[in-house]
């Protein structure tokens, strides 16, 4: 990419590999060399950084609520060398003044990426299966709101922070696969054994999207309000417009 003559207000750090690549050494070269060589093209041009990463960070976290005080407790490579880049960037950030935030999502759903391609075409087909049955809670957030979030933080100027971005109702995966396919009427999808669809799409993703956990968004509410502060309203709105560009 050529920087030449521009200038920046605000890099949203949002590329990476994802928990698919079973190859460290290519996550490395991806999202943590990567980084690193984003960071020393946009140093000299940009005020403030903004990285964008997930709740994976805080591994397992049990039953509680948690919060931005929860501590980094990272189970995956793809996680740890998350982290790395976002340590790289943080303290690269702070020894040439550039303003630095982090956001750490929960799973983004809209009417593209996953959530149409996994789940929606799936469900029509019913091919889509729960590894472990879908009992684990997870944090959700509608695409909407995950660049309305992003852009709060900057606007706000909320740098020296972190902040977790999810809708404000924990839903376990299986309540929430069933009920998109409530919206789309389609059965509702069956289990898979966790150990084969780690077989199949690799360890960190599965543990990934099997690990528990119920997370609040009180802080981001403080500067941002969500157009769908739970799952039923973004996945009804989701599928209304799936439905308006006749993609099912």
């Amino acid at each position: 990419i050529d920087f030449k003559d521009l200038k920046f207000d605000c890099v949203f750090h949002l590329a990476s590999h994802t928990p698919l690549e079973k190859n460290k050494k290519i996550l490395e070269k991806v999202n943590l060399d990567g980084t690193k060589k984003l960071f020393e093209e946009i140093k000299n041009i940009t005020n403030s950084i903004i990285y964008i990463s997930g709740l994976g960070v805080y591994g397992e976290t049990g039953d509680k609520i948690i919060d931005e005080n929860q501590k980094y407790n990272p189970n995956t490579n793809f996680v740890k060398i998350r982290l790395d880049a976002e340590k790289y960037l943080k303290e690269n950030s702070l020894k040439n003044k550039i303003d630095f935030a982090v956001v750490h999502f929960g799973d983004v759903y809209g009417s593209d990426g996953w959530f149409y391609e996994m789940l929606i075409k799936r469900l029509k087909k019913n091919t889509f299966r729960m590894p472990g049955g879908g009992d684990y809670f997870k944090g959700f957030v509608h695409v909407d709101d995950a660049v309305g979030s992003m852009i709060s933080v900057l606007e706000e100027k909320a740098f020296g922070e972190s902040f977790i971005i999810a809708d404000s109702e924990p839903v376990t995966f299986k309540e929430f696969s069933n009920f998109t396919a409530d919206q789309i009427d389609a059965k509702h999808p069956g289990n898979v054994p966790t150990f084969l669809a780690k077989a199949v799409l690799g360890g960190d993703l599965i543990k990934l999207l099997t690990t528990s956990m119920k997370v609040s968004n009180e802080k981001i509410s403080n500067i941002y309000k969500f157009k769908y502060s739970n799952y039923k309203d973004g996945i009804t709105q989701v599928v209304s417009e799936l439905k308006e560009k006749n993609k099912i």
